[in-house]
């Protein structure tokens, strides 16, 4: 019987970097995870790819979705929809590969509830300040979007408690380094090796 991979939730503040830091995790091959792309509502970002950076869809063939029970976890951010389509995760696990998701905060919120035993990291930025120059830097929100996205950050930043490790994202880097360590050192595990053992144990 193949072993499951472990389910990875990366997620943090808008504006925090996750786009960033989980691109550079992907572009080197030192890894042996999946990337489950996120589905959005939100419009596409120049330079942004369906299938790559995320599944973009409508409002109604989201919710379309969510009624057919097909999401891992979604929820509403800033007036748009984002979450997880649950088959390609189950799929991937199965297979025994691990999975990394790049998620917000209120959706890893849900998979904690449906999926404890899944790493969850959470990435925070330096400081408040320096979220806040990154979220203008980008150049996309007007002043009243900004000040709304800095409001729902703080709120997100009180649920680091909820997480299994914080990795500050001071640099990308060392932000990737830090993250690939937890997902390696995660592996070994007692709890996770055990499972391994027992199996056979009870195949003698």
């Amino acid at each position: 019987m193949t072993e499951r991979g472990l389910l990875i939730v990366l997620s943090g503040p808008s504006g925090v970097g996750k786009g960033t830091v989980r691109k550079a995790i992907f572009e080197g091959d030192d890894h042996q995870f999946e990337y489950s792309v996120s589905m959005t509502t939100r419009k596409k970002r120049e330079g942004e790819v369906e299938g790559v950076d995320y599944f973009f869809r409508t409002r109604e063939e989201f919710e379309e979705l969510i009624k057919k029970g097909e999401m891992l976890e979604y929820a509403e951010y800033v007036g748009n929809y984002y979450g997880t389509p649950l088959r390609y995760v189950e799929d991937t696990l199965n297979s025994g590969k691990d999975v990394f998701l790049e998620i917000e905060v209120q959706g890893a919120m849900h998979i904690k509830e449906k999926c404890p035993d899944a790493v969850f990291i959470f990435l925070t930025p330096p400081s408040l300040e320096e979220l806040r120059q990154r979220i203008e830097g980008r150049g996309t929100d007007e002043p009243k979007i900004i000040d709304e996205r800095m409001k729902v950050a703080v709120e997100e930043i009180q649920m680091m408690k909820n997480y299994d490790y914080a990795v500050i994202n001071d640099e990308v880097p060392l932000a990737v380094k830090r993250i690939k360590d937890i997902i390696s050192s995660e592996h070994y595990r007692v709890e996770r090796v055990m499972k391994r053992y027992e199996k056979m144990i009870e195949e003698m």
